[in-house]
């Protein structure tokens, strides 16, 4: 599997394309379905929240890494940080969340569009895959999608 700038690109827009569908596609009561139980109850709103709030500080952050910065702080919080994300975007309605969900996945396609192979290749901390290139990170994006898109359908 080729780590292009290309491909990738592709990929997150396939992947978007997807989850776009399928939001696109629920009524209002499928919103409040519960996903996840175990600490903080997330409802599928929650998880599209998650999707748009991870994708924005990943564009950031993979731009750092880039830019010659170290990625995210050896003491970074992922669940302290969704949760503050979670209260950010709580009152968006779920049309408001899919049109910058749609927006932040078409400025990351974009900007992967933009990068060359090296640096792909470059290397920082993320902060569930800890040190790693910008192209597993990438990566990272779709596929963390398609896991939660896995528990939305179960």
């Amino acid at each position: 599997m080729p780590d292009t700038p290309q491909f990738l690109a592709k990929r997150l827009r396939s992947e978007g394309e997807k989850m776009t569908g399928f939001f696109a596609a629920l009524d209002d009561a499928d919103w409040e379905k519960e996903v996840y139980t175990e600490g903080t109850t997330w409802a599928v709103h929650n998880v599209l929240v998650h999707f748009l709030t991870a994708e924005q500080g990943f564009l950031k952050l993979f731009a750092d890494i880039v830019a010659g910065g170290k990625g995210a702080e050896d003491d970074f919080d992922i669940d302290r940080y969704n949760a503050r994300q979670q209260e950010k975007a709580q009152a968006l309605s779920p049309q408001e969340l899919l049109i910058q969900f749609q927006d932040v996945r078409e400025k990351m396609a974009l900007w992967v569009e933009g990068l060359t192979e090296e640096e792909l290749a470059k290397v920082g901390r993320h902060p569930y895959l800890g040190e790693n290139t910008v192209a597993d990170m990438v990566k990272l994006v779709y596929r963390h999608n398609q896991i939660h898109y896995r528990d939305m359908r179960s």
